[in-house]
């Protein structure tokens, strides 16, 4: 059998849906094989960054694995920003990458570039086939760490050469993944050091999403009735009326939360990633921690840990549930809380529109509450992206993505793709400033060919807005981060997608409004909030 063909039976093997990428003269043996399969869906993007940051989404959200493809040269290098975005966000991708063939790689070549060096410190593994017989046991390794915690991606850059190449090997069969749970002294030791404190403080991460440990986080939660602070990317754990609640942490700047942690006599610490914020920036008193994650606590002067629970986060949280914990129920400097809501403008009463200034929070609000349980916001990169970590409270775990390690513009309308296939029942409603918006609105036409019905809105301030307010505070002055931009409805109907403008608050809910009710296709939403030009 062509090598090609095996590869795609091992894909087929590891239960791969979808495979989001570009053709090109190195990946054609492949995309012909990937033609033939019953299981798998070829999606063909406009351009590989898109392909990446769709698998990157995809996996983040099914917790399989997410694939994607692209030929050598500009195609890997296209592709590489949205692996190291699935990288620092931990989601399971694997990039699959035509390379030149073995025999032109010792010289100077036409688009050959070392592909497996390049990707080094951006996967978990980068590698290259140099062996067609070894094809089933690189993909099944590659999965394997992709979805180990911390989950991340993994590079395989195949020479063409090797495609066409006849072996027998067959796909190696998928075991489940060890799972270890702390010992029992451990266990024992943390619930004793719960016990001892006085005001815990519980600081939670995306690692209690990854590993389905909502539930028990929950339970835990209600037992002590201590604090609560999310991440940007574990926003949904706890429901927005939820008395331990103290939303989010993590900004640069204005972090309401911060006195609250201050108080604090110990931060248990859960599935928290480093990548998002640093300890230096939250707990700089070196407040004792309780670590519980998948992976040891790694050595840092503000994260202090007393002790440290190592293992599977859904059996680790029950274990210590079953310490009968004691109620630990404390209030940070008695009205912080309400101080949170208020700075976060987190809308506790239901709006009237028409008396209300067009502000992105209160185009959030009406979001909110025009929109169920069952709905996926997927925020870009900007100055908005802050203000729905601290504004926007999803009504479920995983309600809200953010990409919060690299952080790369561009991330939404691809990632909504992902999304939307991701979990086809749930509304996907995908926020993007102008900046973000045009580096990948070509995807616009993947989604239409798909039939994927979302909502895209479109800030439009022709800015990067973050950037100036940052100029502004520094200089008293910005410079090189203004645009002319496109008219947006226009550009949507040049992709055979209806579009509408809001220039007010009554205009955005009218059109969301109706946006929801008809939703059968993409709609675009542009905005111009009244702080925009």
């Amino acid at each position: 059998m062509k090598v090609s063909d095996v590869l795609v039976r091992c894909l087929e093997n590891e239960g791969v849906k979808y495979v989001f990428g570009m053709a090109g003269k190195e990946n054609l043996d492949l995309i012909n094989s990937l033609s033939r399969s019953k299981q798998i869906h070829f999606v063909n993007v406009r351009h590989e960054q898109g392909a990446a940051f769709m698998a990157d989404v995809y996996g983040r959200l099914s917790k399989e694995v997410g694939v994607c493809l692209s030929t050598l040269g500009p195609g890997a290098t296209n592709l590489l920003t949205g692996i190291s975005s699935a990288q620092l966000d931990h989601s399971p991708v694997v990039a699959l990458i035509g390379q030149a063939g073995v025999e032109r790689q010792h010289k100077e070549s036409h688009q050959f570039l070392d592909i497996e060096k390049i990707y080094e410190p951006a996967t978990k593994w980068s590698t290259q086939i140099k062996d067609s017989q070894n094809v089933p046991a690189i993909i099944r390794k590659a999965f394997k760490l992709a979805l180990m915690e911390k989950p991340g991606a993994v590079a395989i850059s195949i020479p063409e050469n090797f495609s066409s190449e006849m072996i027998n090997n067959m796909p190696i069969p998928v075991k489940n993944l060890p799972e270890s749970v702390p010992v029992t002294e451990a266990i024992n030791a943390a619930s004793t050091l719960i016990r001892n404190c006085s005001q815990p403080f519980i600081i939670i991460g995306n690692g209690v999403l990854r590993q389905n440990a909502v539930d028990v986080l929950r339970t835990f939660v209600n037992t002590l009735q201590s604090p609560v602070t999310h991440s940007f990317m574990a926003k949904g754990v706890l429901d927005k009326e939820h008395p331990c609640n103290y939303f989010t942490f993590g900004f640069s700047e204005e972090d309401e939360v911060l006195p609250g942690i201050n108080e604090a006599d110990l931060l248990i610490v859960i599935g928290f990633d480093f990548v998002e914020k640093l300890p230096k920036d939250w707990n700089t008193k070196k407040i004792p921690v309780l670590h519980i994650d998948t992976l040891p606590a790694e050595i840092n002067e503000y994260y202090p840990v007393e002790i440290e629970l190592v293992g599977n986060l859904q059996k680790t949280l029950q274990l210590l549930n079953n310490t009968a914990l004691p109620k630990k129920a404390w209030k940070p400097l008695g009205t912080l809380k309400s101080r949170i809501i208020s700075a976060y403008q987190i809308n506790e009463n239901q709006r009237q529109p028409s008396n209300l200034p067009f502000t992105i929070e209160n185009m959030l609000h009406c979001i909110e509450e025009l929109t169920s349980e069952y709905t996926i916001v997927v925020s870009d990169v900007g100055a908005h992206k802050v203000s729905i970590a601290r504004t926007y409270q999803p009504k479920k775990a995983n309600g809200l993505i953010i990409s919060n390690g690299l952080a790369s513009m561009g991330v939404a309308i691809p990632g909504s793709i992902g999304a939307k296939l991701a979990c086809p029942n749930d509304l996907v409603i995908c926020i993007t400033g102008d900046g973000g918006a045009l580096m990948n609105f070509a995807e616009i036409e993947t989604a239409n060919r798909l039939g994927l019905p979302f909502i895209i809105i479109v800030l439009n301030d022709s800015e990067l807005k973050l950037e100036v307010q940052q100029m502004n505070k520094l200089f008293g002055e910005s410079f090189g981060v203004t645009y002319q931009n496109p008219d947006f409805v226009k550009l949507a109907e040049g992709y055979r997608i209806k579009g509408r403008k809001a220039r007010n608050l009554d205009d955005f809910e009218k059109a969301l409004k109706e946006s929801l009710q008809t939703l059968e296709k993409m709609v675009l939403i542009e905005v111009f909030l009244q702080d925009s030009k």
